[in-house]
């Protein structure tokens, strides 16, 4: 195998992407551009550089390791030109607090024996590896050599993903995940256009799709106050789970600022500036709304 792709984090212990103790790989890459994405630094495919202001000592290093002259303070604030940045991570490797280099190549041997490491806490919980991202399908042939590595070696799987995409592409992906967890962001077409940029019928068409081949699927419902958090979404997604054998459990993710920060740190607008988190209380009331409607387990 000689197959690279371009890998943003790989978190081991991860609790929170499949069952049991995981390694979470995350691809970079995104055809869906959310308004809350948590992620942002996943959404390019190529690596950025992620400047931390608030940690920057203006040492000044960062100027002279960077060849393009790119780096400036002006009034104390230090600066990037980002339209000529080439992310070569020559500023990142002198900087010891406030630039991170987000993205490097990996390839499916390297990324392996990382996952590997944790082969026995796998075993003993039923955990595995996890693709994330980002959209792991942006990086489809990469993200299909991984899962085939995983499975030589005997590994849970699981894959995270916005759904869409080709179903020629998904179908080579199904006996290879013991488990996809599918994000349902939006039901309503026009809503989903204006807030991820396209349309859901793919995503619920590749759904029903898995649906015919017995596969297993999570639903994965960011709530969103002032975009999605509304009763007839939330009765909606009790009503496709029911409706779906496929669908072994449903999982409400309550939105948070988190991806406010990052953005800063990429130099980049945060729609959702003014949106915080989703109180406990207001998180049961929606879980009670979608549980009403029967779910399997």
């Amino acid at each position: 195998m000689t197959k690279k792709g371009t890998v943003f984090n790989i978190q081991r212990f991860s609790l929170n992407d499949g069952p049991g103790i995981r390694t979470t790989v995350f691809l970079k890459g995104c055809m869906l551009n959310c308004a809350w994405c948590h992620n942002p630094e996943s959404k390019s495919s190529a690596p950025q550089i992620m400047l931390y202001g608030e940690k920057c000592i203006g040492c000044g290093e960062c100027v002279t390791a960077c060849r393009l002259g790119l780096h400036t303070f002006t009034d104390g604030a230090h600066l990037i030109n980002r339209s000529e940045c080439i992310a070569c991570g020559a500023c990142t490797e002198v900087c010891a607090k406030a630039l991170e280099l987000c993205g490097a190549e990996k390839s499916v041997e390297e990324i392996m024996a990382e996952v590997l490491k944790d082969q026995s806490f796998y075993k003993n919980s039923g955990g595995g590896l996890t693709l994330s991202g980002g959209e792991p399908f942006m990086q489809h042939a990469f993200a299909l050599e991984l899962l085939k590595a995983a499975k030589e070696n005997g590994l849970h799987t699981c894959i995270e993903t916005c759904g869409y995409v080709s179903k020629d592409i998904l179908e080579r992906f199904v006996p290879y995940v013991d488990i996809f967890l599918w994000d349902i962001k939006e039901i309503d077409e026009d809503r989903h256009m204006e807030y991820t940029g396209v349309s859901n019928r793919q995503i619920l068409d590749n759904l029903h799709f898995l649906n015919t081949v017995g596969a297993s699927v999570v639903l994965r419902c960011p709530i969103i106050p002032e975009y999605n958090l509304r009763q007839s979404h939330l009765e909606y997604i009790g009503t496709l789970a029911e409706s779906l054998d496929c669908v072994i459990r449903v999982d409400v993710e309550p939105y948070h600022p988190l991806g406010s920060s990052k953005s800063e740190a990429l130099g980049i607008d945060y729609p959702l500036k003014n949106v915080g988190f989703i109180d406990n209380a207001e998180v049961e009331r929606i879980i009670s709304v979608i549980s009403s409607k029967p779910q399997k387990r």
